[in-house]
Formats: structure tokens, C-alpha cells, sequence
């Protein structure tokens, strides 16, 4: 006669059964979540390197604009002048709520266009068409610029330069006032002159410093030469 097995044995093989098949599913799992990991890490770290790419392809292209400050950095946002195709435009780079961000204004042709572009840079909510989440988990950035033989404070003062005076000719009196100059009568120009609008020289480099989860970023640029 044939004995099969008991209840016990039947219930103790299932137990050992769930187990391995428990065991087997928990190391599954950790490997799919180390591959979603991995492959989270990787996007971001491409993703990192797109944006810096962006950072330094627009520091490269800044422009020294008499109407408007070629970059002008605040604490939260770095706006700036950058050459495009077709004109130039303002950008602006910010951190806010943990995120960094970049606006591109339109692309103009003429300075009436430059400083309005700039002044509605100064008014952004980060709603904007064009605005542009770029990374995400940001702690806090400083700037710095390279003045001089050392790195300072983006913020602090810079170097002032003049522009150009305007000059403009006009008479000095009317011939109906009587007034007559050195040969026949005739009046003589007076030369008034404007005196010149000063405006922050641009600096020769911008450091970047961001606290990222994965550790500091520091990075260096510098400027091209102002013509």
C-alpha cells in the first residue's frame, strides 16, 4: 500500500514555497528599482549637461548693449543681452521654488523694442510662454563676476564707463533780439553738450556656483571681448 503525504507536509512545502517565491520577488523588484534609478540618474546627469551647455552657449553670445545693461544679476534672476539670429534678445536665468529656469524674450532689431523686452524681464510670475523648467531639486546659486584680478560678488558694484557725449549745435540769440556776432551780424553757434550716460563695464568671466542634490556645481565662463 502506497502512503502519500500528510497535511503537515503539504502545508510545510507551500510555506517554503512562498518564501522562495517571496525572496525571489523582492530581489526582482530591487533590480528593476536599481535599473529605474540608474536610468533616472542618467537622464537627469544628460539633462544637467544640456542646460550648462545653454549656460554657456548664451554667456558667449552677450552683448554689450548702450540701452540696456548687458547682464545684471539680483540675487534670483541673471538677466542679459545675448546675439541672436536676426537681432538680439534679452534672457533670463532664475531659481525659483527649487527650480531653475530660463526666459527667452524675442528676438529685436531696434532699441525702443530692447528696452521693453528688458523691462517685462523684470516682471516675470514663471508663467510666461517660452519659460522653460529646466532642473528641478535646486537648493540655492550665486553668481560671480570676474573684475579686475579676482572673483567678486555679482551683486556688488562694477566698473562704470562713459559713453559717448552728445553734441548739438545751437544759436545764441535770435536775430530778433539784436544779438550780432563777430562778422556781419550774424550770431554765433553755441555748442551744448550732454553730458554722458554711464553704464557697468562688462566683466571679463561669470562663475556659477548651484547647490544641486547631487553636490555643487561650479562652473566658469568667460565673457568674449567687448568690441
Amino acid at each position: 500500500m502506497r502512503r502519500g503525504f500528510t497535511l503537515v507536509e503539504v502545508l510545510v512545502a507551500l510555506v517554503i514555497m512562498a518564501v522562495i517565491a517571496v525572496m525571489g520577488w523582492q530581489g526582482v523588484d530591487s533590480m528593476a528599482r536599481s535599473r529605474d534609478i540608474g536610468q533616472a540618474a542618467s537622464e537627469r546627469a544628460l539633462r544637467l549637461s544640456t542646460v550648462v551647455a545653454q549656460w554657456e552657449q548664451d554667456l558667449g553670445a552677450v552683448y554689450d548693449s548702450p540701452q540696456v545693461p548687458g547682464l545684471a544679476f539680483d540675487g534670483a534672476s541673471l538677466r542679459l543681452v545675448r546675439r541672436s539670429e536676426g537681432g538680439v534678445q534679452v534672457v533670463v536665468w532664475s531659481v525659483q521654488g527649487g527650480v531653475w529656469r530660463r526666459w527667452p524674450g524675442p528676438v529685436v532689431q531696434r532699441a525702443a523694442e530692447l528696452q521693453q523686452a528688458w523691462l517685462s524681464s523684470q516682471q516675470l510670475q514663471g508663467t510666461e510662454a517660452g519659460q522653460l523648467q529646466l532642473l528641478d531639486g535646486v537648493r540655492e546659486w550665486q553668481l560671480y563676476f570676474w573684475r579686475g584680478q579676482g572673483w567678486s560678488n555679482a551683486q556688488s558694484s562694477g566698473d562704470l564707463v562713459d559713453e559717448a557725449p552728445a553734441v548739438a549745435a545751437a544759436p545764441a540769440a535770435s536775430a530778433a533780439s539784436g544779438a550780432s556776432g563777430p562778422a556781419g551780424g550774424a550770431s554765433a553757434p553755441v555748442v551744448a553738450i550732454t553730458l554722458a550716460p554711464r553704464r557697468t563695464r562688462l566683466p571679463a568671466g561669470v562663475r556659477l556656483q548651484i547647490e544641486l542634490p547631487e553636490g555643487r556645481l561650479l562652473r566658469d565662463v568667460m565673457l568674449p571681448p567687448s568690441p
